[in-house]
């Protein structure tokens, strides 16, 4: 980027940079470091502007909400009418953009993801606060039905199609206009997706305060815990989705192809990596980082920790795979949709195929080990080795005092004031 620039400024005498304010990894933020400091030493002015409910350079955690809030409620500025003419620009001879399969951008990529743009953005909010939305949280945590009734718009949010406080206000307006008979159902469902927005916000709030969580535990005292006991094969076998476990693998291999599944099996997935088959959060994010559509960075690495267990700022949340799979997937079609080898078997076994006899393995033409992957570990004997593990780092002298400081740091404020009214709602749980 300082070397594009540098060649700008050859030509043309730059007196201002406009942009965002970004709150992403270690390589933008160094990015946006060297531009700053390059506009310093040529005098160019360089202004950055926030675009969503992230304060930079924030004094404490306790003024973040007042301030995310006060800024939802700014007015939506207006698309420009016309670009203004820039001297000698019409005179360019400026190449047409690349196409989105231009080997610039590598590897063309498979399945059958959402699809983007402006758009497909406003389409997806109107469709969401008109209909979808009144069935948001009956569905929220089921895969399938979830792809049609959750709202889809952390696509748009992720790459800057829709903006934060453009949703924020729709929501706003939406229940404003609701009819006595509507507020029932509808109230609840639009009060719910206004509190994950403001949650969206605290999240990536978390990277902008300490980037350092991209690499590091928030609690270092758990830095180490996961490094000695790196099993490859269960990275593999995960990353894969064929673990033995059908709805680990079949929410896996539904993410590779779509780039998206919903919060729940999200927080599942990542819960089974780092609990289950004890993998270090840092090699099994960058998986998936790669894999969702709406990878923010600041939900990303946030939600990670959380849900491996090394903020202690939040309740430890070890998910029961076979439990989801019951409570989610009961007779077992979302497993027979991405896991097509157990597509002969009843509700009755789908959940523990490995629990079937030899004569019914023949009988359903589903030999597990062959047909389909025994278990990677014993459900058992992997979350005792993942709870003594986890209780020997919470017992080592200072834990308690250093959980203290992280939470000043980064912890949220949930106070009572906070959570009246629909424009100060500020739900914690995303489940």
């Amino acid at each position: 980027m300082r070397q594009v620039l540098e060649a700008l400024s050859e030509d043309y005498s730059i007196q201002g940079i406009f942009s965002h304010e970004e709150s992403g990894n270690a390589w933008t933020y160094q990015r946006d470091l060297a531009i700053a400091k390059w506009c310093r030493l040529k005098g160019i002015a360089f202004k950055e502007m926030p675009c969503n409910g992230v304060v930079r350079r924030l004094r404490s955690r306790d003024e973040w909400s007042v301030i995310r809030h006060a800024r939802m409620a700014e007015d939506v500025l207006a698309k420009p009418a016309k670009m203004l003419a820039v001297p000698g620009f019409d005179s360019l001879d400026i190449e047409p953009l690349p196409s989105k399969n231009d080997r610039l951008f590598g590897a063309e990529t498979s399945g059958t993801s959402q699809r983007g743009g402006r758009r497909a953005g406003v389409k997806e909010l109107s469709s969401f606060l008109e209909k979808r939305g009144q069935h948001y949280l009956y569905h929220l945590s089921a895969p399938g039905a979830s792809e049609v009734f959750c709202s889809r718009l952390s696509p748009h949010l992720a790459w800057g199609t829709l903006s934060v406080r453009e949703v924020s206000q729709a929501i706003d307006r939406r229940a404003k206009g609701l009819s006595q008979a509507e507020r029932g159902t509808w109230g609840r469902n639009l009060n719910a997706i206004s509190g994950r927005l403001a949650w969206r916000c605290h999240f990536v709030q978390k990277i902008e305060d300490q980037p350092s969580i991209e690499t590091h535990c928030m609690h270092p005292m758990f830095e180490d815990m996961r490094d000695q006991d790196h099993t490859p094969s269960y990275l593999d076998a995960w990353q894969r989705g064929i673990t033995g476990y059908p709805f680990v693998d079949a929410c896996m291999r539904n993410l590779i192809e779509t780039g998206w599944i919903t919060f729940r099996m999200r927080a599942m997935l990542v819960s089974f990596a780092s609990y289950h088959l004890w993998l270090d959060w840092r090699v099994t994010g960058d998986i998936l980082a790669r894999l969702f559509t709406d990878y923010e960075p600041g939900i990303h690495y946030s939600q990670l920790q959380m849900q491996s267990g090394v903020t202690d700022i939040n309740a430890v949340r070890i998910y029961n795979p076979i439990k989801q799979s019951l409570d989610q997937d009961p007779n077992g079609d979302f497993i027979k949709t991405w896991v097509p080898e157990l597509q002969t078997l009843p509700a009755s076994w789908i959940h523990e195929p490995w629990m079937m006899s030899s004569r019914q393995q023949r009988q359903y033409s589903c030999e597990i080990g062959k047909d389909y992957p025994k278990p990677v570990v014993d459900y058992d004997l992997a979350m005792k080795h993942a709870r003594a593990k986890m209780k020997l780092v919470r017992q080592q002298e200072g834990f308690r005092q250093q959980a203290g400081v992280v939470y000043q740091k980064l912890g949220s404020r949930r106070k009572k004031a906070q959570l009246k009214g629909p424009n100060t709602d500020f739900q914690l749980s995303l489940l």
